[in-house]
Parts: structure tokens; sequence; C-alpha cells
């Protein structure tokens, strides 16, 4: 559990496009929902070792390349986090994820690399947030045109990575 439980976000805290994912998740403390997550998704991928090349169809991602998308993403969440928390006047710009994944060459890598990667990008993203002081969840900015709190934000990228796992279960497996 975290020093400082985040509480549930409302809406207008995070993308509205999140509302239905962020509902799915469980509990009210967005850091140690992101730690169990993380422990899961290392298994999830972990099980792909035989196929962390395969995509389901032409011109959808890699097991290997949904799984850098995971680690940018939350880098860069993690970076909004930070401006947020830290009350950065400035908005913060979008990325084009597909462009990301193109030029990241996480195919050139391995599965178990990639996975260390995330487990290392994980426990910083938890220590952050545990770090974090009561008033620093609700401060809010704008993030890629919208407002978003610092718990929004948090509970957005466990929502996303749920969403990625699910659509690997369903869609990669076969």
């Amino acid at each position: 559990m975290s020093i400082v439980p985040s509480g549930r976000p409302e809406p207008g805290e995070y993308a509205e496009y999140m509302a239905q994912a962020i509902a799915s998740l469980p509990g009210d403390d967005v850091a140690g929902i992101l730690e169990r997550q993380g422990e899961a998704t290392v298994r999830l991928f972990g099980s792909f070792a035989d196929r962390a090349d395969h995509a389901y169809a032409e011109g959808k991602w890699t097991v290997k390349q949904v799984l850098g998308h995971l680690i940018d993403d939350e880098r860069i969440f993690g970076y909004r986090w930070l401006c947020v928390a830290r009350k950065e006047p400035l908005p913060l710009p979008g990325f084009d994820e597909n462009l990301y994944v193109a030029t990241a060459g996480f195919e050139e890598r391995t599965l178990p690399e990639l996975l260390e990667e995330f487990t290392a990008v994980r426990r910083a993203s938890v220590a952050f947030l545990r770090g974090l002081p009561q008033r620093a969840w609700l401060r809010a900015g704008t993030v890629n045109g919208y407002r978003a709190t610092v718990r929004g934000l948090a509970f957005q990228i466990a929502a996303h990575e749920l969403h990625h796992g699910q659509v690997l279960e369903a869609r990669y497996r076969g």
C-alpha cells in the first residue's frame, strides 16, 4: 500500500475516452494497483516467449512492440505526473505512439531485455507515486489538450496497460 493512497479519480481528472477502462480498475490506491499489475504484466508477456515477434495481423504490433509501447507510455506519463505534481503551468503535448514504436527498434531486442526495462520503469513509477504528498494527487494540468490530475493520469496508465493485456490474451494467443 502506498504511503498516501491516491483515491479514485473523478470524471474530469483524466481523458474522457478512458472513463470505462478506469471504472474497471479495482481499488483506490493506484500505486498498489500498478505494483500488482506490473507483476501480472511481466508474467503475461513472459508467457509469449516463443511468440515475441508475432503480430496477430498485418500492420499490427508484435508482442515485443506492444511491451515497448507500454514502456514508452509509462515513461511519458511519468513525466506528466512529475510536471503536474510540481505545478507546471504550461500545457504538455501529446505524442505519436505509432511513430515511437516504428522508430524504437523493439524488434531488435529480446523479450527478457524488454521485460527487465519494463520492471525498472514500473519500479520508478511506483516509487515516485508512493512519495507524493496527499495534496499532489489532486493537482491538475493540461495534458494533450485535456485537464488531468496526477491520480487521473496514474489510473489512466493502469487502464491502458489492462487494455493491452486483454488484447494480448484475446488476439495474440491463437
